[in-house]
């Protein structure tokens, strides 16, 4: 299975269907918008409807564009139909020109190359038999979770040169390409197919920011195609919502007890950040502002990396060994954050009422 082969440092034909599952959904999602009212529907909703159906030649040009295959990104079917027609922000100016990708290409592909150097050189240091091996029992608690750190570290440079090739990709296509800048002297921008923003990711403030930040693509097509279409007209989106969410990526992903634990913890890890962030919001000096926002920033960092050792050796066994060796302070801390927000609630700031005119 998928699992494995990543696990292995390779990859194999699942990877490809992952990918295709989620262009499947969403075209057919889309088609079946088309038909809706528009009052009905949500902005993203609207933008991404189709009006009539695909052709035959479409729908498989779109499921199989060999530069999205293997490893995603995952792209919408009418920015896809738009591209190959030309229209849209594809449409040609009126001098006949369209924005160079090369420069673009060159700096995904420059990218790339670092990341699989990084990956190269640190994966010796760090491998992941290293926690069933007596040497890892051996380790003081600090040194249990600095390895818990690294070995996330490290599996995560592998992800970024796969997605940072795809990118260069999509760019060297044209499809990439998402509009011009707001400046005055106008730049082509090329995110569409921009899949992991490394910085975002490594010093990322709060476990909020992972989604907009890691596996993008996918994250916006779990925001668009699950999360959005479990929230109720008129109520707010609550912990269901984020569960059920991460529970389809995690069953996406595959049947591996380490994904399941990975994803459902992630969704507890999310959580527990929103109420270090509320509590942050509520609090009017600096200093324990820049408090809370440490404390935030580090809590991200522990929970990330302690749960990201379920997604990197799948098994059950190994994913309770790694845990327990820490005693589990990546699963516990997450609770006890939850369980704190829901006895100390911090009162909302009051809003100015509005003057009236004298």
């Amino acid at each position: 299975m998928s699992g494995d082969a990543w696990k292995e440092g390779g990859i194999d034909a699942t990877g490809a269907l992952m990918v295709i599952t989620l262009k499947v959904i969403s075209c057919v999602i889309n088609y079946n918008d088309g038909m809706l009212k528009d009052e009905d529907l949500r902005e993203a909703q609207r933008k991404n409807r189709l009006l009539k159906l695909p052709s035959l030649l479409e729908y498989f040009g779109y499921c199989l564009c060999c530069g999205s295959h293997f490893a995603g990104p995952v792209y919408e079917m009418k920015d896809y139909l738009e591209w190959t027609e030309r229209k849209g922000i594809w449409q040609r100016s009126a001098k006949g020109l369209s924005p160079s990708p090369y420069l673009a290409t060159f700096r995904a592909l420059l990218q790339a190359a670092f990341c699989m150097g990084l990956y190269l050189y640190l994966v010796p240091h760090f491998p992941l038999s290293r926690f069933t091996e007596p040497l890892y029992q051996e380790y003081g608690f600090g040194k249990r979770l600095f390895y818990h750190y690294m070995s996330g570290f490290t599996a995560r440079w592998k992800y970024y040169f796969v997605w940072s090739i795809s990118e260069a990709s999509i760019i060297i296509s044209g499809l990439g390409f998402s509009g011009w800048t707001d400046s005055k002297q106008p730049k082509p921008r090329w995110d569409r197919a921009k899949n992991v923003d490394i910085l975002g990711v490594e010093l990322a403030k709060s476990s909020v920011q992972l989604p907009l930040v890691w596996n993008i693509q996918v994250s916006t097509w779990l925001r668009h195609y699950v999360y959005e279409r479990l929230i109720q007209k008129g109520k707010k989106a609550g912990f269901f919502q984020l569960l059920a969410t991460q529970t389809v990526s995690a069953v996406w992903h595959g049947l591996y007890p380490g994904y399941i634990i990975f994803f459902v913890q992630s969704a507890t890890m999310i959580s527990g950040s929103r109420v270090l962030y509320r509590w942050q919001q509520a609090t009017q000096t600096v200093p324990l502002k820049k408090l809370f926002e440490l404390m935030n920033f580090a809590y991200t960092l522990l929970v990330l990396n302690y749960s990201s050792v379920g997604f990197m050796v799948l098994s059950l066994h190994e994913t309770i060994a790694a845990f327990g060796s820490v005693y589990y302070i990546g699963t516990i801390l997450p609770i006890v954050l939850i369980l704190s927000g829901k006895i100390i609630k911090p009162a909302r700031p009051a809003r100015s009422k509005p003057h009236k005119d004298q």
